[in-house]
C-alpha cells in the first residue's frame, strides 16, 4: 500500500511538472504580446512568472526522482525480506534433514536452495537496475554538464548564453522570497 502511493505521487508530481512547462509556455507567449504592444511593465511581470514557472517544474522533477527512488528502495526491502524469510526456513529444513542424513532429502534441499539463491540474484539485479534507473542523485555531474554541452553543440547553441545564471537566479530569488 505504501509503495502504491510511493509511486502515485511520483506520478503526480511529474504531472505537476509538466502542467508548470505548459504555463511557462503560456507566459512566454504573454511576453511576445507585450512586448508587441510595447507594455514592458506587463512583460516584466509575464518574465517573472514565467522564471517561477520554470523553477517549479524543475522542483517537481527533482521530488518526482527522490520519491522514485525511495520507492525502488521500499521495493528492494520488501524483496529482500521475502527472500530472507524463504531462505530461513530452507535453513531450518536443511538442519531437520541434515540430523536424519537422509541423502535425497539433502540433495532435494540443495536444489531448492539453489533455485532460490538463484530467484534472489534476479531479483537483486532488476532492483539494480530500477536504482540505478531512477535515482537521478547519484549522477556525476561531469557527465550531466557533458551531456547538455553536446545537446547545445547539436542544437547549434552556445550554453553559457543560452543558461544566463545572474539574472535568473535574481528573479528567481525575489519571486520565492516574495512568495514566501
Amino acid at each position: 500500500e505504501h509503495l502504491f502511493n510511493l509511486k502515485f505521487a511520483a506520478k503526480e508530481l511529474n504531472r505537476n511538472s509538466k502542467k508548470c512547462d505548459k504555463e511557462e509556455k503560456a507566459e512566454k507567449a504573454k511576453i511576445k504580446k507585450a512586448i508587441q504592444k510595447g507594455n514592458m511593465e506587463v512583460a516584466r511581470i509575464h518574465a517573472e512568472n514565467a522564471i517561477r514557472q520554470k523553477n517549479q517544474a524543475i522542483n517537481f522533477l527533482r521530488m518526482s526522482a527522490r520519491v522514485d527512488a525511495v520507492a525502488a528502495r521500499v521495493q528492494t526491502a520488501v524483496t529482500m525480506g521475502k527472500v530472507t524469510k524463504s531462505m530461513a526456513g530452507v535453513v531450518k529444513s536443511m538442519d531437520a534433514t541434515l540430523k536424519s542424513m537422509n541423502l535425497e532429502k539433502i540433495s532435494a534441499l540443495m536444489d531448492k536452495f539453489e533455485h532460490q539463491f538463484e530467484t534472489l540474484d534476479v531479483q537483486t539485479q532488476q532492483m539494480e537496475d530500477t536504482m540505478s534507473n531512477t535515482t537521478t542523485l547519484t549522477t556525476p555531474q561531469n557527465q550531466v554538464d557533458m551531456l547538455l554541452q553536446e545537446m547545445a553543440d547539436e542544437a547549434g547553441l552556445d550554453l553559457n548564453m543560452e543558461l544566463p545564471q545572474g539574472q535568473t537566479d535574481s528573479v528567481g530569488t525575489s519571486v520565492a522570497s516574495a512568495e514566501q
